[in-house]
């Protein structure tokens, strides 16, 4: 990261340069005291669609999870390797946040791939990650017209990840108790919009 044309080095100075000093006392605070965030958000790993920017977030206040199509699988306490249950286990044991957003996004390739496929190329994993969302996806095709589907079937995944939450029993039992709120929202990336999730099956947009 020495080159100066390397855009992480550049990135890197301007933070040195303007965020580190504006923030320093913050980042002293954090290092001495710890992370406290206020909520755990679900995104995909889409670079157009970045928590910290869309919530104009201080360091420390977000923990964020990201993945392709921000999916979270069902509750399986079976010793494999879950990196998202094992975030979501931290997040809420540990860290003790109040809330867990799924933030789902325009043009989420994850999704689209849930209808038509994943690239041959990207069979060893991307395949059968995606594949956990395909049967919501193929129920929204067949029941909205062709120029709806996609928005659809990306707000049709954020609810299924949500369900899912619901499956780990340390989170429906925070939720019950009024300790635990669980939202779903959809950030649009051309406008810059973030719709919420009202009620079984309707997303609004927020002011």
């Amino acid at each position: 990261m020495t080159d100066s044309a390397d855009p992480l080095a550049q990135g890197y100075r301007r933070f040195r340069d303007t965020k580190w000093p504006a923030q320093r006392d913050r980042f002293i605070a954090l290092a001495e005291q710890g992370q406290k965030p206020h909520t755990l958000v679900v995104a995909c790993s889409d670079s157009r669609a970045d928590p910290a920017s869309i919530f104009d977030a201080a360091p420390g206040e977000l923990f964020v999870v990201r993945n392709v199509a921000n999916l979270v699988p069902p509750y399986e306490p079976d010793g494999q390797l879950h990196g998202v249950s094992a975030a979501l286990e931290f997040g809420v044991k540990v860290l003790g946040v109040s809330r867990i957003v799924v933030m789902g996004h325009a043009l989420c390739g994850g999704v689209a791939a849930m209808r038509t496929g994943a690239p041959d190329s990207c069979s060893d994993f991307v395949a059968p990650w995606v594949a956990q969302g395909t049967p919501v996806v193929r129920r929204i095709v067949e029941e909205f017209p062709a120029d709806q589907v996609e928005q659809a079937a990306e707000e049709a995944v954020v609810r299924l990840s949500i369900d899912n939450l619901r499956t780990f029993p340390w989170i429906a039992e925070r939720e019950a108790a009024g300790q635990l709120i669980l939202s779903g929202l959809h950030f649009g990336i051309a406008d810059g919009m973030l719709r919420a999730l009202k009620g079984p099956g309707r997303f609004e947009a927020l002011g």
